[in-house]
């Protein structure tokens, strides 16, 4: 036995030969309506002014050819409530009269509006990106630094700014690496490497062209379609490899001695906007010059905007001075990099300003007789693969490393257990658990006792 599907329109409509509602019905789909005061009116009273034409349409339609076209109206309900419904008129056999049928429209008008609002967020969002091309592009032409973009693949250049073009007579096409004088690609090389690996790399001395002339080279990675690229960065370095003998303003040498630091420092007002930075800070940032981040926060840079400056500034205000803050550092192109940060505040003439020094931690390491040390452990439980069950190997492994790790603490903290459990993240009396199980510190012990 086949059974059929009957699908109830959302409304039913019975009109006379004039568009007068004698019938009226509603499906499941419609939330509870009197529509029994529609009886008795024309149905064109029932939907707007502009609807009205369209509803006197589909009745001459339905009486002269049987059938009217599909179209959309606002039907209002007795209740106030208004909603989107697609009709078609059908003309009834003999004199019945005419029949309405419509279809609820209401999902499809919100996905619609939805596309809508979707479509204008899109174009938003693209004049967004648009501007800020736009305004990437007048800071890279309007640098007078010299700036290169240069394809990662093939180090040819991509792109070259007005000073490049000007003070290295470089242009698109070239290959950078030919430019860069032999004993220098070696540098270069590891440079590009390390920026590859980290997303920026420090300067280094490079000497460029036929003269051999000497610049400062900082390189950045970018993402890029089709490929990666690199940001290259080149500054003078002529001027500041030669000797001044010029006599020094009061304060000269210490600016100088500040902008020379291979550690980040940065002064902030009270509000923690950024009025000095030195190139090693502008390095962590990413940031091409100083008064690019001038007024800039400098949260950020930090890893937890609004958080972390805020404890800094809470710290200083109490204690006078924060020593040794952990956090991370994001720079401008996306490179992260572990940093302490140590600093007090100054008032001077009813100004406060804060000093903060900014070092990257990233790269510590054991001492040298110690890398070494743990390395020809490490080398020798290699010996044992074949052996050795995995399991022991990886246990043994593990015991070799949280133990140097354990005297690494011990050491940075000058013997103090307390500071040593918490730079490890344990307790105190997990890391004393774990001195034992190392004889680690039995000769202070016995020396404490001694003392005691």
């Amino acid at each position: 036995m086949t059974r059929v599907a009957v699908i109830q329109p959302d409304i039913t409509l019975s009109l006379d030969w004039e568009g007068v509602i004698r019938d009226a019905s509603l499906s499941d789909a419609i939330p509870a309506e009197r529509v029994q005061e529609w009886l008795g009116r024309p149905w064109m009273e029932t939907v707007g002014e502009i609807a009205g034409l369209q509803v006197r349409r589909m009745v001459e339609d339905a009486r002269a050819s049987g059938v009217s076209a599909y179209l959309q109206v606002t039907q209002r309900f007795p209740s106030g409530l208004e909603l989107p419904i697609e009709y078609t008129t059908v003309r009834l056999g003999g004199q019945a009269g005419l029949i309405a049928v419509g279809k609820n429209l209401q999902a499809v008008a919100e996905l619609q509006s939805r596309l809508v609002a979707a479509q204008q967020a899109r174009e938003q969002d693209y004049w967004k990106l648009r501007e800020i091309e736009t305004r990437s592009r007048l800071l890279f032409d309007a640098s007078s630094e010299a700036v290169l973009v240069i394809a990662a693949s093939t180090l040819r250049i991509v792109e070259a700014n007005p000073a490049a073009i000007r003070e290295l007579g470089m242009a698109p096409g070239w290959n950078f690496a030919d430019e860069v004088a032999p004993r220098d690609r070696a540098a270069l090389r590891d440079v590009l490497m390390r920026a590859r690996e980290q997303g920026r790399a420090p300067g280094i001395m490079v000497h460029l062209g036929a003269e051999a002339t000497p610049w400062l080279l900082r390189a950045s990675l970018m993402a890029r379609t089709p490929g990666p690229v690199f940001l290259i960065q080149l500054s003078p370095a002529a001027a500041a490899a030669q000797p001044r003998t010029t006599t020094r303003r009061p304060g000269e040498g210490a600016e100088r001695l500040l902008e020379d630091m291979p550690d980040g420092f940065v002064a902030i007002d009270a509000a923690g906007a950024i009025r000095r930075a030195n190139r090693a800070f502008l390095d962590l940032a990413q940031a091409g010059t100083e008064a690019s981040i001038i007024g800039e926060k400098l949260d950020r840079w930090l890893a937890q905007p609004g958080m972390d400056l805020g404890v800094l500034l809470a710290t200083i205000a109490q204690h006078g001075e924060v020593r040794l803050f952990p956090t991370q550092l994001t720079g401008n192109l996306g490179s992260e990099t572990e940093v302490e940060i140590s600093g007090c505040a100054v008032t001077r003439d009813g100004v406060r300003m804060v000093g903060l020094i900014i070092r990257d931690i990233g790269r510590r390491v054991l001492p040298s007789g110690e890398a070494a040390a743990l390395r020809t452990a490490l080398g020798m439980l290699a010996n044992d693969v074949g052996r050795v069950p995995l399991p022991i190997m990886v246990r043994n492994t593990a015991a070799l490393v949280e133990r140097a790790c354990i005297e690494q603490a011990l050491r940075l903290a000058n013997g103090n257990r307390t500071a040593a459990a918490d730079a490890l993240g344990l307790s105190r009396q997990s890391l004393y658990a774990k001195l034992e199980r190392y004889e680690l510190g039995e000769d202070r012990e016995a020396t404490e006792d001694r003392a005691r």
